[in-house]
Formats: C-alpha cells, structure tokens, sequence
C-alpha cells in the first residue's frame, strides 16, 4: 500500500519541488514517531508492561494509563509549540515555502501516530501482531484516496498536496480508534495510577539514554532531509558562492528510492526484530535460549536480506519504472531513483541485522552501548553526506553513506553483543550464511541473464514483464535452492515450525 500510494504521489506531481515539500514536511512528524513511539519510549515501555502484565495486570493497566496521559501531554505540547514556530518561519519568509506549509497541517499526526505506537507495543505483549501491522493500511488507504479522489478538483497543485497533508491527520484519528478497539478487549485502562509511579520512573530513567541516542540519530535523520530539501526550503541555495549540488527534486527521488529498499526491510527485517523482541524480553535470563533466538533472527534476516539486495540491485531499472513511472513522472526521472537504489541495495542485509542487534541489546537493558555505536554512525554518516553530495554521485551519496554506515554499525554491534550472547555466530550461523550467499550468487546470475534476453526498455508494461520474469526467476532459484539443501529458514519463513 506504502508503494501504491508512493506510485500515486510520483506520477500525480511527477519529481518537481512540490514532491519534495511534500515528503520533507511527512518526515517530521515520522522522525518524533521513530523517537517517541517505536523508538525511546516503546522499547523502554513493553519490558515495564510486560513484566506488570505477568505479575499483576491491574498494575499492568495503570501504568498504561500513566504512561499513555503523559505522552499526550508531552507530545501535545510539541505539536502547539511547533506550530508557532513553524507559523513564525513562515511569516519570516518574503516567498511562502511549500514545505513548511505542509508540515504546519501534518504536524497533528506525530502526536497520534506515537499513541498508535505505544498501543501497538501493548498488543505486541498479548502475543497480537495484526492489528498493529495493519494500521498503517488505514494510513495508506487515507492518502490515496485523497490522492486520486481530488484530482481536477483544485486549480493549484498545492492545494491538492494540503488536502492529502489532511487526510494524513484524518488517517491518525482512525488510526487511534483502530488501536483502542483492538486493545479493548485486553483491557488497559484504569482510574488509578499512584502505585506505579516508581515503576513510570524505572521507565523514564531507561528510556532518556534512548532519547540522546535515539534523538540524535533522528536529527541526522532531519539533517538528512534538509541536505535533500535544501533547494525547495530557501530562494538562493548556494553557499559560499558555490551552487549547491542537489537540485529541486532531490528530496522526493531519495524518498522514493528508500521506499524501494524499505519494502524488504520493513516486511521481512523489521518484522522479524518486532516479533522476536517480546521473545527475548522473556528469555533475557535464560542464555541458552535467548542465544538460540538470536541465532534464529540473524538467520532469517540473511537468508532474506541478502538475496534482496542482490535482488534489487539487479532490478533497480524495472522496478522504479513499474511503481513510479507515468503521467508526469518520465523514465529518466525512474533510472535517477534507480541510480539512488544502487547506493541502498547492497546493506538491506545489514539493516534487517542492525534491528535483531538493537532489539538484543535492549531485551538484555543495555540501553547505552547501541546508543553509543548508533551516535558515532550518525556523525560519520553526516560527514559522508556532506561530501559525497559534491562528488558525481550527487543525490546517490546520500544512498551510499546510509549502507556504508550500516555495514560498519552492524559489524561494532556483532563485535559488542558478545558481552551478552557467548557466541553470537556459532557453526550452524556460519553454515547458513554460506548457502544464502551461493543461493544469492546463482539467484544473481539467473536473474541477470533475464534481464539481459529481455531487455527493459522505456516502456511500463515491457518493465513490468522483465520484472515479475526476474522476481519468479529469483525466488524459485532461492526457494528451490533452499528446499534441496534442506535450509530451516525456508520453513521458518513460511511459518511451518516453531
């Protein structure tokens, strides 16, 4: 759906200013979800809960009331403060910035997103996974209605972009209904919350070494954004005399090539990090188990992870022009996403493993060393950003720095974690890995030689072909492959053993 909408977005408004306006002001309030909704605050919260629910869940409910009354508060602060602020940037400007507008009429969403996040976390530890999962549907399916339902209706394209800015808000709210109608049933609420107040303050001296690490991982993140949106968020984007390398396209041809490898990563790596960690919260006193679990996520994440990257390094091409391209959105703007999908491509292993770690470390309440490692990515990846922007890779770079950083933070968090998991890669580790990577080299091959006999052109539907010819190429290769050498992970993926 994440792609459906993204698809919409691209060929209604095609790889202009607008666009990235658009996703420059989306990511606001996604960087305060990552932060204080999946990120800081969730992972602080579900052991807390989770320990309450088992032990009294009276106690259980109270604390989720607390917890939940004083985010809203928070959160609801951040959002008045922020729209001042975002209205006197605006009023500061001699030109109205597109972006800024947008962001002023999205910024409502972060506060109800974030509740979304912390019930999601409460029904993760009822051992009920669906209902979270598929909120962001309610999202997506919000957007693309707006999308679709508007066109002709507004003579000024910005006008469409604000409506679908409030459909986003409208999608949050039902989000929030959504979420308590799946937790009702569970039960979370209660009129008394004094007797967990110590246990709120475990919480809240867990999570603040989160918020740092995690704060400043999301003002990289901003940073990020700012590099790409810098020509759509000023008049005169040069600096010091030079003119600035990215142009007015830039943020929305990044966002797009990160929704391409965010599509692996965020159906196979992140789920499996989202479904293991209640495990390992569990296990956390028990070695044997814990390490075995771990074992099991690293594998899976590699035996997914690592194929998709040799996947959609070789489809790059295809695949941006089947989702993205059409009507105001050419097939040179498609190989542009393309040549930023490179840069992405070849970490998605990297990233999938970067989230079994994080979760690791975190299920054992080592909040600080993932932290650590993840602060000194964050200023190595803005060094990199800023200096390959001025290299021909322009827009790319941005692309490169995020996988060459997360090879390196992988690599730190593997060597650290052993202070936790005796042996985080034992033998049968080591074997796993070893038949992915044949299967990804004979899957990359076969995958290759389609492309090469078909030879995409400009064209939708000749894509389209090449294509879905190289995704049933490439996971028979895999599945088959899997199923002879008789690879576990194939069953585990499928859901078929414990």
């Amino acid at each position: 759906m994440g792609l459906v909408r993204d698809g919409a977005v691209s060929r209604l408004f095609g790889m202009e200013s607008l666009a990235s306006a658009f996703y420059f002001a989306f990511l606001i309030p996604n960087v305060f979800r990552r932060l204080f909704g999946e990120g800081a605050l969730a992972v602080a919260f579900l052991p807390s809960y989770s320990k309450l629910h088992h032990e009294d869940p009276e106690l259980a409910k109270q604390f989720a009331t607390l917890t939940i009354s004083k985010l809203i508060v928070l959160l609801g602060t951040i959002t008045i403060v922020g729209e001042l602020l975002l209205w006197w940037l605006i009023s500061m400007q001699t030109e109205s910035s597109d972006s800024l507008e947008l962001a002023m009429i999205m910024l409502p969403y972060m506060p109800l997103v974030c509740c979304v996040a912390i019930f999601a976390a409460m029904l993760h530890v009822h051992d009920t996974f669906g209902p979270p999962a598929a909120a962001p549907i309610l999202l997506n399916g919000f957007m693309i209605a707006s999308l679709f339902g508007f066109i002709g209706y507004f003579a000024n394209p910005l006008n469409h972009m604000m409506a679908v800015g409030v459909s986003v808000v409208l999608a949050g709210l039902i989000q929030v209904v959504w979420s308590l109608l799946a937790i009702r049933k569970f039960g979370w609420y209660s009129r008394e919350t004094c007797r967990v107040q110590n246990e709120f303050c475990v919480m809240k001296r867990r999570m603040l070494p989160m918020i740092v690490g995690l704060g400043t991982i999301q003002i990289n993140t901003l940073l990020d954004g700012l590099i790409a949106s810098w020509p759509t968020l000023v008049t005169d984007s040069s600096i010091f005399g030079f003119q600035y390398p990215l142009g007015v396209g830039a943020m929305g041809s990044l966002t797009w090539a990160q929704r391409l490898y965010q599509f692996p990563l965020g159906v196979f790596g992140i789920a499996v990090a989202t479904a293991i960690y209640p495990l390992l919260t569990k296990q956390n006193k028990d070695t044997e188990s814990f390490t075995n679990t771990m074992h099991r996520g690293l594998r899976l994440v590699v035996f997914v992870g690592l194929p998709a990257s040799a996947g959609l390094i070789l489809v790059r091409n295809p695949l941006a022009t089947v989702v993205f391209q059409g009507v105001n959105f050419t097939n040179q703007d498609a190989l542009v996403v393309g040549s930023i999908l490179l840069g992405y491509a070849p970490a998605v292993w990297a990233y999938s493993m970067i989230h079994v770690l994080t979760k690791g470390f975190y299920a054992k309440n080592d909040i600080m060393t993932p932290v650590k490692v993840a602060v000194f990515c964050v200023a190595l990846n803005f060094l990199l950003n800023m200096t390959l922007i001025w290299t021909p890779l322009r827009t790319a770079g941005l692309a490169w720095s995020t996988a060459i950083c997360a090879v390196i933070q992988v690599s730190v968090l593997m060597f650290l974690i052993r202070k936790h998991v005796s042996s985080p890669v034992d033998q049968t580790v080591v074997r796993s890995w070893c038949t992915t990577a044949l299967l990804t080299f004979a899957m990359g091959g076969a995958v290759a030689l389609v492309i090469q006999m078909w030879s995409p052109t400009a064209g939708v539907w000749h894509s389209t072909i090449v294509l879905v010819l190289a995704v049933l190429v490439g996971v028979s290769f895999v599945g088959i492959g899997s199923f002879l050498l008789r690879k576990p992970e194939l069953n585990w993926i499928l859901g078929r053993t414990r």
